[in-house]
């Protein structure tokens, strides 16, 4: 399992369907480079809901430490811009949990 992330950003959004394809199209173009670009980040990526009904998008990026959250280069790029209003999202960061072996 080493090659699953030992700290992750997981983003879920819910985007407005009278702006997903114009959405979808800046985040692919836009925005996941510029956080990609930022120091600590990794690798990124993107999944989709797959049933019927309004999508709901998660992001998984894996960082090299929690401290890629505190960098001024992702705080100015972070945000959803001139779709603010079209997305309802949630951000958490995770750390892996240490296994404990058995005594």
């Amino acid at each position: 399992m080493s090659d699953l992330p030992e700290h992750m950003l997981i983003v879920t959004a819910r985007v407005d369907p009278s702006v997903e394809s114009e959405w979808n199209h800046w985040y692919d173009a836009v925005h996941l480079p510029e956080i990609l670009d930022c120091p600590g980040f990794l690798d990124a990526r993107r999944y989709v809901t797959a049933f019927d009904g309004q999508r709901e998008y998660v992001t998984v990026y894996r960082l090299a430490s929690p401290t890629a959250l505190d960098g001024e280069i992702f705080n100015a790029r972070r945000g959803w811009y001139q779709f603010a209003a079209h997305v309802t999202a949630t951000v958490r960061a995770f750390t892996a949990l240490k296994m404990e072996t058995g005594s």
